[in-house]
This record gives C-alpha cells, sequence and structure tokens, in this order.
C-alpha cells in the first residue's frame, strides 16, 4: 500500500529527473470536434453547449456534435435550440450507454481532433487552444487536461474526491515527463480522429482509449492549463455506485488489454500501469492481507501491536467521519481516511463482479 500511493509517484518523480521528456508545444489550430454524450441532461445541456460555443477558438474550425442516449426529457429538444449556430445533434435509439454513442459519433465527424466533454463539463475560455498546443508534437496522440472536482455544499465525499482529484492531477504530471501518463478523466480529452478505435459497449472510453493510443505508438499526455471544473458528488451511495462502475470497466478493460502489461513489448509504461492500475485496484486485497496479518503476529512484538492500534485507528476515525456525514455535520481531515476506504471497498465490490463476469454499458448521470 505504501508503494502504490507513495512509492510508486516518488519513484515515478526521480526518474522524471533523470529521464525527462518534453512535449513540444507550440500554436496550432486544427479542425475541432467536441462531441457530448447526454442522456437525460436537460438541466446541464445548455450551460454545456453555450460553454464550449463561447470558448476561444476559431469558429470556422469549431465542430459541436451531441448525442444524445435514447434521452426523454426534453434533452433533444434543447439542443435543436442551437442548431442555427452549427450544433448537430446525433440520436442512438435504443439507449446503449456512453461508448456505443461516441462510436456513432465519430464517422460523422468533421476535425481532425476529437474532444470528449461530459454534458456538465465546462471549459475555461482559452482549454482548446491549450489542448491543441499538445498536438504540434507529432509524438502526442492523446492529451488529457485538468479536472478541479469544486463542492460549494463542503460534504465529506466532495472533499475526498477533491483531494484524491489533486493527487491524481499531480500524479499526472510526473507521468507525463516519463513518457504516458496512465490514467484520464473524460470530460477533457482530446485524441487524432485518426487514432480512434471503435471499442465495445461496455469498455470504459476514458481508460481503454488513451491505451490503444500507447499501443499505436503514441504518447498520452496531461495538460494542466487546460481546466475543467464540474461538482463532485456528494453523497457516499452515488460515489459508491460512481467508482464500482468505474473500476468495473477498468478492470475489464486492462484485461483486454493485457498485452500492454508486457514490459519486453511497452517498457516503461507497463509497470507504470501495472502500479498505477492493477496494484491500485486490488489495494482492497492487500489491506485485508496486512490486518490478518498483523493480528498473527501481535504477540511478536511492541511493532506489530502498534501497527494494530494504528489500523484500528484509521478504521474507527472513517468510521467516525461517516458518521458525521450522516448527520450533516463536517468531519475536518477525517475525510482522508474515510475516502481512502471508500474508493478501496468500491474497488473490491469491483473486484467480485468482474470475477462473476458482470460487465455494465449504462448508468444514471450524477447517480454514479
Amino acid at each position: 500500500m505504501v508503494y502504490i500511493y507513495f512509492g510508486y509517484p516518488l519513484a515515478a518523480f526521480l526518474l522524471s529527473r533523470v529521464k525527462g521528456r518534453r512535449v513540444l508545444k507550440s500554436p496550432y489550430e486544427p479542425k475541432v470536434t467536441i462531441l457530448i454524450a447526454a442522456y437525460n441532461e436537460h438541466r446541464h445541456i445548455r450551460a454545456t453547449i453555450e460553454n464550449k460555443l463561447a470558448l476561444d477558438y476559431p469558429q470556422d474550425k469549431l465542430e459541436i456534435i451531441v448525442i444524445s442516449d435514447a434521452s426523454d426529457d426534453g434533452t433533444d429538444e434543447i439542443v435543436k435550440e442551437f442548431a442555427g449556430r452549427g450544433v448537430r445533434l446525433v440520436r442512438q435509439e435504443p439507449r446503449r450507454g456512453k461508448t456505443a454513442a461516441l462510436n456513432l459519433a465519430v464517422p460523422h465527424a468533421k476535425g481532425e481532433i476529437i474532444v470528449f466533454s461530459d454534458a456538465n463539463s465546462l471549459y475555461d475560455r482559452d482549454c482548446l487552444r491549450f489542448l491543441m498546443e499538445n498536438f504540434a508534437d507529432p509524438s502526442v496522440g492523446y492529451v488529457t487536461g485538468k479536472m478541479v472536482y469544486v463542492n460549494p455544499d463542503g460534504t465529506t465525499i466532495g472533499n475526498g474526491c477533491s483531494a484524491y482529484m489533486q493527487y491524481e492531477n499531480l500524479l499526472r504530471e510526473v507521468e507525463a515527463r516519463i513518457g504516458s501518463v496512465v490514467g484520464v478523466d473524460g470530460g477533457i480529452d482530446a485524441v487524432r480522429k485518426s487514432l480512434y478505435r471503435e471499442m465495445r459497449a461496455d469498455q470504459l472510453p476514458d481508460f481503454v482509449l488513451p491505451l490503444r493510443v500507447v499501443e499505436q505508438g503514441y504518447r498520452v499526455v496531461y495538460e494542466p492549463r487546460a481546466l475543467l471544473k464540474e461538482e463532485s458528488l456528494n453523497s457516499p451511495e452515488d460515489e459508491n455506485r460512481m467508482r464500482v462502475r468505474v473500476s468495473l470497466r477498468a478492470l475489464w478493460a486492462l484485461y483486454d488489454m493485457r498485452d500492454l502489461l508486457n514490459p519486453m513489448k511497452f517498457g516503461l509504461f507497463s509497470l507504470q500501469l501495472f502500479s498505477h492500475k492493477v496494484l491500485r485496484y486490488l489495494g482492497i486485497l492487500f489491506i485485508g492481507t496486512l490486518y490478518a496479518s498483523n493480528c498473527l503476529l501481535l504477540r511478536r512484538s511492541w511493532f506489530y501491536r502498534a501497527a494494530f492500534v494504528l489500523q484500528n485507528m484509521l478504521f474507527a476515525l472513517s468510521f467516525v467521519a461517516h458518521l458525521l456525514e450522516r448527520q450533516g455535520r463536517s468531519s475536518g481531515i477525517l475525510y482522508i481516511p474515510y475516502y481512502f476506504f471508500l474508493i478501496n471497498i468500491a474497488a473490491g465490490q469491483a473486484l467480485l463482479k468482474f470475477l462473476r463476469g458482470e460487465k455494465q454499458a449504462t448508468w444514471t448521470p450524477r447517480k454514479g
């Protein structure tokens, strides 16, 4: 567990100081298509489209396509209001999920670069320009921006999600310096259209597509200046459902693309993928093994007794944070152990589903 969360990031940082790889950025204005997959997003879709139309990018080089995944709440009617401003609606019927929606829309895209946006994603005005600068480097095939979760309600889950995202963004910045980043968000990503490969409906596009790009010999890089702000989930149930879904689809992606774990073929990236993703999704096994072995070693020395007390204190503090959350009260810094156990328990639930052969292609937005 120490290696997963501290050892690997430290090793990556030290390697980046020795073997750093720069991205050769320069102003670049290719034709861009923004794809927005939406299912019953009438509350957010208008603001999202207006946000994209207001971006600082040549309008004659910007195309916006909204893919409605069989929405029945008025989402389609809102999108059609923007037809006069060049926004196109593609309807997917019956509902098949985000991945199938992207597969359906990409052949319609005219852009050299495809940008993926969630239906509630609001970009900073100069976001596209920063993303595109990276594609001036011919070795770059995929660029992910910086996701910032805002938590106006100050909930424990929201604080935990925000802190976790800050940690991930720092790690991505380090990974980009040694070659390619391992994880992206999906709400602010861009890929060369020529590198897009159709995916199964149950596959996680935010995970599979970047791996496909690496597989084709191109880099996946991180652009911290390209900012996206989204409200975090505030309910532990919603956060758990979302984490289980993402973890389950990521496990299937790792299984489908297990060749990338061969360091003889993919070198350093294989070690990154194993350290950043495989070990992290197996974290609950290490936590359980650590606790069980500690119980067996209690009588050996004071060190094991102290470690046992420390582990139980972390469990207890996490439970206290959970109780405070239920009462609508602030948990202070206790959100850190609480969120740590939440994401590891969710990964454990996903692992069980994976071992049972379960898959998931669709879900309810903002509910996980």
